[in-house]
């Protein structure tokens, strides 16, 4: 599977992005798809995921950000309102067969688009 994430920019404190990972080669059919963001100096660190049937989203991003798949377009898209300064990183989503031990960290993907930064300013 071949991914590639889009859509990141620099916007202010309290304004929405939405973020695109594309399947150029493949389907997501199968797979968790997850979502990750890496701040400077700091690890990848789990945004959420798609995983089996459920959306999975990490306490601090819960109620602002979404995450939605879109079969036509083959694409899943993260949806981020009420952006934070902390909100800050390189977005990057991933692929892979996870169990729910891992879905919440980078071992449960394969998988991995090149990653798309979003700058939020106060």
């Amino acid at each position: 599977v071949q991914l590639q994430a889009s859509g990141g920019g620099l916007v202010q404190a309290g304004a929405s992005l939405t973020l695109s990972c594309a399947a150029s080669e493949g389907t997501f059919d199968g797979y968790t798809v997850g979502w990750f963001r890496q701040a400077p100096g700091k690890e990848r660190e789990f945004v959420g995921a798609l995983f089996r049937v459920r959306t999975l989203y990490d306490d601090s991003v819960k109620g602002r950000f979404t995450i939605a798949r879109d079969r036509a377009k083959n694409t899943v898209n993260l949806q981020m309102n009420s952006l934070r300064p902390e909100d800050t990183g390189v977005y990057y989503c991933g692929v892979g067969r996870s169990i729910l031990s891992t879905v919440r960290t980078p071992l449960g993907y394969h998988y991995w688009g090149q990653g798309t930064l979003v700058t939020v300013s106060s």
